[in-house]
C-alpha cells in the first residue's frame, strides 16, 4: 500500500478531497504515508485516529490527513473547524469519511480498499471532471474510450470497468507476491 500511495503521491495531484474506505487493516493509513513521503515530508507521520486531522505543510501547499475512525457526529468537525481546511488549494486525505457523511464537502476521488484472497483490492472512482481527467492520464495506456454500454476488460492485471460516462472504475488486485509488478500495470 505504501509503494501505491507513493505512486499516487508523485502524480501531480496536489489539491482537493479524497476519501479513503476500507475495513480496520486493509491499508488506509499506510497508504496516506506512502503519499505524504512521496511529497517530501521527511518527518514522523502519525495516524490522526485521537486528533482526527494532521496538518503537513508541503512547499507552497497544504495537506490535511483525516482519520474519522473515532468520529461519534459529523458535527464535531465543524467544532474542530474543519471547515477552514477544505480551500481549493489544500489537499485533504480522509480516512472513514462515511463517518463525516452529511458535513463533508464530496470527494474528488474516492479509494476504496478490500482484502482479496491474496493481498488488497484497490478501487479508484473519480467523481470531479479533475478527478476523471487524472484517472484518464494515469491509466491511459490501458483505458478504454468511454463504450455505450458496460464493457469489462484484463489488461495487464487490471479489471477496467467504464460503466458510466462520469465514472472511472480501475479495480487492480495487489498480490503480495509482486505488488510492485501490479502497481506497474496500474501507473
Amino acid at each position: 500500500m505504501e509503494a501505491l500511495g507513493a505512486r499516487l503521491g508523485r502524480s501531480g495531484v496536489r489539491a482537493g478531497i479524497i476519501g479513503l474506505e476500507g475495513e480496520l487493516g486493509t491499508g488506509k493509513t499506510t497508504l496516506v504515508r506512502g503519499w505524504l513521503r512521496a511529497l517530501g515530508v521527511t518527518g514522523p507521520i502519525r495516524s490522526p485516529t485521537y486528533t482526527l486531522v494532521e496538518p503537513y505543510d508541503i512547499c507552497q501547499n497544504r495537506v490535511y490527513h483525516f482519520d474519522l475512525y473515532r468520529l461519534s457526529d459529523p458535527e464535531e468537525l465543524e467544532y474542530l473547524g474543519a471547515r477552514d481546511y477544505f480551500t481549493d488549494d489544500s489537499l485533504c486525505l480522509i480516512e472513514w469519511p462515511e463517518r463525516g457523511a452529511g458535513w463533508l464537502p464530496p470527494a474528488d476521488l474516492t479509494i476504496k480498499i478490500e482484502f482479496a484472497e491474496q493481498g488488497r483490492r484497490v478501487s479508484l472512482i473519480s467523481h470531479s471532471t479533475a478527478a476523471e481527467r487524472f484517472l484518464s492520464i494515469r491509466s491511459q495506456a490501458v483505458v478504454l474510450k468511454r463504450p455505450r454500454r458496460q464493457r469489462l476488460r484484463w489488461r495487464g492485471g487490471l479489471l477496467l470497468n467504464h460503466s458510466a460516462p462520469t465514472d472511472h472504475l480501475i479495480t487492480f488486485i495487489n498480490n503480495l507476491q509482486q505488488p510492485a509488478e501490479c502497481i506497474r500495470n496500474l501507473w
